[in-house]
């Protein structure tokens, strides 16, 4: 909350300038600072956590990168494996329950995709400004999942992505606005 950003954007200009970076990138979740570094500095990507039960970023974020072809990378995409399969738990102001009814909604849809992660990953990718995705894994047939995910050029339907989009009200920023 207290991040000296002017501090931060000058060391990141002047490391810039003398040619020791080439380019570089922030990771927030928080509009306010994304809005700040837009408006102050040359960043080139934020990271930042996004989907389908995180669409905070939707609300305003996302957009905003775009339009200023900024590149979005995120993390967070299977919401700690949640979208993939692991029993549910609340998770970021959901209840156990609402979790469900989203992984459930996956899951359907996985049965036209190859997998709830398969979903999960072309849900987030298929948004403009989102141009990778950081995935954990902590096994080779996740990997493999993820890959599979990938590869498969098949994008989700317009209305299955309407489908994923009400089964759950996104939450919005309350604070960092």
């Amino acid at each position: 909350m207290d991040d000296a950003i002017e501090e931060t954007i000058d060391a990141f200009e002047i490391l810039k300038q003398q040619g020791k970076i080439r380019h570089y990138g922030i990771s927030s979740i928080r509009p306010n600072v994304i809005r700040q570094y837009l408006n102050k500095s040359h960043i080139e990507s934020v990271m930042t956590q996004y989907s389908l039960l995180d669409r905070r970023p939707e609300e305003e974020t996302l957009e905003m990168l775009h339009k200023n072809k900024i590149s979005v990378v995120t993390r967070g995409t299977v919401a700690k494996g949640l979208l993939a399969g692991k029993s549910v738990r609340d998770y970021l102001g959901y209840t156990a329950e609402e979790v469900q009814k989203m992984a459930n909604t996956v899951k359907e849809l996985s049965k036209n995709y190859g997998s709830m992660t398969e979903v999960a990953l072309k849900y987030v990718l298929q948004h403009p400004a989102v141009t990778s995705i950081v995935l954990g894994m902590s096994n080779s047939s996740q990997l493999k999942e993820a890959i599979k995910a990938v590869e498969n050029e098949h994008d989700l339907s317009q209305e299955d992505r309407n489908k994923l989009k009400t089964a759950l009200t996104p939450r919005f920023y309350e604070a960092h606005r």
